[in-house]
């Protein structure tokens, strides 16, 4: 593995070397400076070059050439949405939403929507360009899945010029930057069409091909990422503005103060969280014995209330493995609608490594959400509860969705709030496990979930879902004081080893003295 990647160091050197010495001197003016400037700084660019022809340098260089040049003609790097017509994202023609199975980020071409005009193909290819410019930047190049819904499409639609476009970005100006290409419903008529596509691509890139059709599209795309339209239950609407893409920030109040109309409410959560945990902490006992009844109350509820439960309720703590952590729900938060007014939730991670693990909360919706903690640390084998809150009068939405990013620490680093910033500006991406959660809006009755209640520990009448949530919560308790016990066993073992070992040395020098003297 080291030999590999110092073979990649120096094909990336020798490849900045000479397109310094070959390429800059007479180009220098065909080119963006930031675009030479970012070669120069970023090797995994550099690497996807290298990678999308095969290490070849010669290959490479044409590639890099060529793409700047493209870059610079279509202004790449200064495309925003203020530049672009706004017709242009109000029609929905591209966008980005959701991922494929393989987690990696879609981009659909909904075909329906675009009609050949030669006035409007240079605003349409400098869209493109737009949407693979403002991914690239974000996602530092992680590759895209090109989803072509064809349905309710006809000759009007073909516009070969533009398909061939699209094909040349992923082939020529973003490298390594295509996973696959999902085709939906492509009509007889355009065979011939995709004939000619196919030609564009070359041999490896025709295998990234995928025509799919309702029965088997499910192969590369989930249900929840697909509209009815194509047997999936995205329930997603494209709309216009803003700008339609998962793009994960941090929520608000990320372990720092609250200000203006959160600050009294927080200072009250914070009160009642202390109070609740004392409460806990004594009442522990008494609940260790009382919670076989409380288990049989529950179980009873649950089944009086399995008829009016949603269809699509998830069955409450079911966790997420991943190498690093373990993450409870493992898929939706339930958030209660305006008229049900559920407004928290609980998600609980595990460490599951030796190491410290540092974590991140990101969401689509950082104006609605605060989350506590959204940055910090979480020792070895030990859980940690976050509180996701929403912040003054918003509603959850079926289309917001939470990002925990996690890595692990060395020991001696440290956990502060100024090791851990710099931990994530220096941390590689290959090293951080990703986790998506999206929102679920419950209309009427709650399913049996992890969401918190206001006060619900303190309220005299306990629902199931109160019970529930206490139960959890003592459960989380007990798995701690169990971890600490194990410890204080361990040590007072390792004590009665430490303490034998020295009796039984003072013992043997004591009889070496005495027979010395004898």
């Amino acid at each position: 593995m080291a030999e590999q990647r110092q073979d990649k160091a120096a094909l990336i050197s020798e490849t900045r070397r000479r397109f310094e010495a070959e390429y800059l001197p007479d180009k220098s003016d065909k080119y963006d400076s930031r675009d030479v400037e970012r070669l120069q700084q970023d090797d995994k660019w550099v690497e996807n070059y290298l990678i999308w022809r095969h290490d070849v340098i010669d290959d490479t260089l044409k590639m890099i050439d060529e793409s700047f040049q493209w870059r610079k003609e279509y202004t790449v790097n200064d495309l925003t949405e203020s530049v672009l017509p706004k017709w242009l994202f109000e029609i929905g023609a591209l966008f980005l939403h959701g991922y494929d199975k393989e987690g990696y980020k879609l981009f659909w071409f909904r075909v329906k929507h675009h009609t050949k005009d030669p006035k409007q193909q240079l605003d349409k290819k400098k869209l493109v360009a737009f949407w693979l410019e403002h991914y690239a930047k974000r996602d530092h190049g992680k590759p895209l899945t090109v989803v072509f819904d064809m349905s309710e499409t006809g000759i009007s639609h073909i516009d070969l010029d533009f398909v061939r476009f699209i094909v040349n970005c992923f082939t020529d100006y973003y490298p390594n930057f295509l996973t696959k290409i999902v085709i939906f419903e492509m009509p007889w008529i355009m065979n011939a069409a995709f004939k000619i596509v196919k030609g564009w691509l070359g041999p490896e890139a025709i295998s990234m091909l995928k025509f799919t059709n309702k029965s088997d599209v499910q192969e590369y795309i989930n249900g929840e990422y697909l509209p009815p339209h194509m047997g999936g239950t995205d329930s997603f609407k494209y709309s216009y503005p803003p700008l339609v893409d998962d793009d994960f920030q941090t929520p608000l109040c990320e372990n720092g103060p609250i200000t203006s109309e959160d600050e009294h409410e927080s200072k009250e959560e914070i009160d009642a969280e202390t109070k609740e945990t004392g409460e806990l902490n004594e009442e522990h006992s008494l609940n260790q014995k009382k919670m076989n009844s409380v288990e049989q109350i529950s179980k009873s509820e649950e089944t009086e209330k399995t008829e009016s439960k949603p269809k699509n309720a998830k069955k409450a703590l079911t966790t997420f493995k991943g190498p690093l952590l373990h993450i409870s729900p493992a898929e939706e938060l339930y958030f209660g609608s305006k008229e049900t007014g559920e407004k928290k939730c609980l998600i609980v991670l595990t460490n599951v490594t030796k190491n410290i693990v540092a974590f991140k909360v990101r969401t689509t919706a950082p104006e609605k959400y605060r989350v506590k903690p959204s940055n910090s640390s979480c020792e070895p084998g030990m859980s940690l509860d976050i509180i996701v809150s929403l912040h003054g009068g918003f509603a959850a939405s079926l289309q917001d969705r939470f990002l925990i990013m996690a890595a692990e620490m060395d020991q001696p680093s440290g956990a502060g709030v100024p090791e851990l910033t710099q931990f994530w500006k220096e941390v590689p991406r290959t090293k951080v496990m990703e986790h998506r959660l999206r929102c679920h809006v419950v209309e009427s009755s709650k399913p049996s979930s992890l969401t918190l209640k206001e006060n619900a520990f303190n309220t005299p009448a306990k629902t199931n879902e109160d019970l529930h949530i206490q139960l959890t919560r003592l459960l989380q308790i007990n798995k701690r004081l169990q971890e600490q016990i194990d410890r204080c066993l361990w040590f007072q073992q390792l004590s009665v080893v430490l303490s034998l070992l020295s009796v039984t040395v003072v013992a043997f020098c004591f009889y070496l003295t005495y027979t010395q003297r004898s």
